[in-house]
């Protein structure tokens, strides 16, 4: 796998419309979703080619899928795109996930450059190269490992996301935190959501999982350190999204992910006490606590049988064994993700 250029700031937008001029591209799409086209396409706009393409689909995770994927492949060979072509991603995690996975396999692959807009996929759906969709109601299910050739971060999208959706995103950092960097989890703590500078977040944490990935680009190794709060996380999210009405985003489910299996840490003697209550203390001063019933936490639990991490009937997890700490390829049963749900779900 070759290295993104990752460019973060003023110079990003300016460095993908040097990419797109590049001798030899033929053809040059843009994949929005129904928000990313409204609020940031504009500001994309004058730095394309004139006659490039807009693809604009349906914003919101329920529509990661093989059926939204087909309706991309349909419209780049509707415009004759060929393997020189370039999609640019201009989204969310979903839009970064699915068009990444669109471009891997049109023709075998083409170019792809991912313009993330969420703070979620700045600081992590939009960096390493995972690309994937939902399928049958499990998260990422189907995807490949397909670095773009570019990631352009203009941290000025920021400012046209809701509250909550800045918020869902900030839980990547966390996690960033929680697993390689004790001394900024110390500083975040004093400041929470209330930041001032938002590209130095953003920069801090994309160097964190830059290090991670460059170590182990295909997860075969301590990049399934990233997944801390994703077993238990993905789990929820999954469920409830299978509920009408009921979706969470995927940065709440993390939040609620971590919770549990900094939790479970403790219960596998590799964290203390007052450890976890720092992290409980902090994540709870930023999210609400995610709704479901007692009843609920064995089918939740389930889920996690088709984690991606596991190897055969082994689920494995990745916990904390200290704040700035974590250790992957940790066995735990579906009976331990179901009491994790169930102390979360007390708290």
């Amino acid at each position: 796998m070759n290295n993104s250029s990752i460019h973060i700031g003023s110079d990003a937008l300016p460095a993908l419309a040097q990419l797109l001029q590049r001798p030899g591209t033929t053809h040059v799409a843009v994949l929005a979703d129904t928000n990313t086209a409204r609020l940031c396409y504009p500001r994309l706009q004058p730095l394309l080619p004139d006659n490039h393409l807009l693809i604009e689909i349906s914003a919101g995770e329920e529509h990661k899928t093989l059926s939204t994927c087909e309706r991309v492949w349909a419209e780049l060979t509707e415009h004759r795109f060929d393997r020189h072509s370039v999609l640019v991603c201009l989204g969310g995690g979903v839009v970064t996930d699915l068009g990444g996975f669109c471009a891997a396999l049109y023709k075998r692959g083409i170019r792809c450059a991912v313009v993330p807009t969420t703070l979620l996929a700045q600081v992590d759906a939009g960096i390493g190269g995972k690309t994937g969709v939902d399928f049958q109601g499990f998260k990422n299910h189907l995807g490949v490992f397909q670095l773009p050739e570019a990631v352009c971060i203009e941290p000025e999208f920021l400012t046209t996301l809701d509250p909550r959706e800045l918020r869902a995103g900030y839980a990547e950092v966390v996690k960033h935190w929680l697993i390689a960097d004790a001394d900024a989890f110390m500083q975040g703590r004093n400041y929470g959501l209330f930041v001032d500078d938002w590209a130095a977040v953003v920069r801090e944490s994309v160097a964190v999982k830059q290090e991670i990935v460059a170590q182990d680009p295909l997860e075969r190794g301590p990049r399934k350190l990233l997944n801390f709060g994703h077993t238990v996380g993905h789990a929820l999210e999954s469920y409830l999204l299978g509920q009408a009405g009921r979706a969470i985003l995927h940065g709440e489910a993390i939040a609620a992910g971590m919770v549990c299996e900094a939790w479970l840490s403790v219960q596998k003697g590799l964290l203390t006490e007052s450890e976890l209550d720092k992290i409980e203390t902090f994540l709870f001063s930023v999210y609400d606590k995610v709704q479901f019933v007692t009843l609920e936490t064995e089918a939740i639990a389930e889920l996690a049988r088709q984690d991606k991490k596991n190897q055969g009937d082994t689920i494995n997890c990745t916990l904390l064994e200290a704040i700035g700490r974590g250790v992957y390829d940790q066995p735990v049963t579906v009976a331990e993700l179901a009491d994790s749900l169930r102390y979360y779900h007390r708290l």
